[in-house]
C-alpha cells in the first residue's frame, strides 16, 4: 500500500463521506461530514458527523489525530476513544485535493472522501479498482446518502 506524499493543510479541511465500510460507529448514519483543522500543538482535531434518521438527530464525535511520521506525508494515528489510536492513511488523493481515499490499518477501514456531495464515475471506478487491488471489499462499501431527509 502506496502512502501519499501531500501537504498537511491541504489535506486538512471539510469533507464528505462518499462510500466506507460498515463499522459500528457510523452505521445508519446519513450526510457524514469530517473537518481536520490542526491544534496549537501540532496535533489534528478531527470532527466527525453525521445523522441519524432512526434518531431524529445529528451525531458527532471529536477525535484527536497525529501525523505517524513526518508531516508532509499523508499517514495519520487517530483516536475517538482514550489512548486507542487507530491509522488513517491517504492511499489516492486527488491532484486538487478535491478527493481522497484513506484505508485504516487493516482493509476492514475504507473511507471515499470529497469536497463535494458526489463524485463523477470517471473519478469513481479508478478508485475502486485500486481499493480492490489492494484487498479492499468493494462490492461491501455503503454508499453514503448525502440527500437532506430532515
Amino acid at each position: 500500500m502506496h502512502i501519499r506524499r501531500t501537504l498537511p493543510l491541504t489535506l486538512l479541511s471539510f469533507v464528505v463521506e462518499i462510500a466506507r465500510l460498515d463499522h459500528p460507529f457510523e452505521r445508519g448514519l446519513s450526510r457524514v461530514t469530517a473537518d481536520y483543522a490542526i491544534n496549537d500543538d501540532g496535533t489534528v482535531k478531527v470532527t466527525n458527523r453525521g445523522y441519524d434518521a432512526k434518531k431524529g438527530k445529528w451525531s458527532e464525535a471529536i477525535g484527536k489525530g497525529r501525523f505517524a511520521g513526518p508531516t508532509d506525508i499523508g499517514s495519520l494515528e487517530v483516536s475517538f476513544f482514550g489512548p486507542f489510536y487507530g491509522g488513517y492513511h491517504v492511499v489516492a488523493l486527488d491532484d486538487d485535493y478535491g478527493w481522497a481515499m484513506v484505508i485504516g490499518n487493516n482493509r476492514n477501514y475504507v473511507w471515499i472522501l470529497s469536497r463535494t456531495p458526489a463524485l463523477e464515475d470517471s473519478v469513481l471506478q479508478p478508485l475502486l479498482r485500486q481499493a480492490s487491488e489492494i484487498g479492499v471489499a468493494t462490492d461491501a462499501l455503503i454508499w453514503v446518502d448525502q440527500q437532506a431527509s430532515e
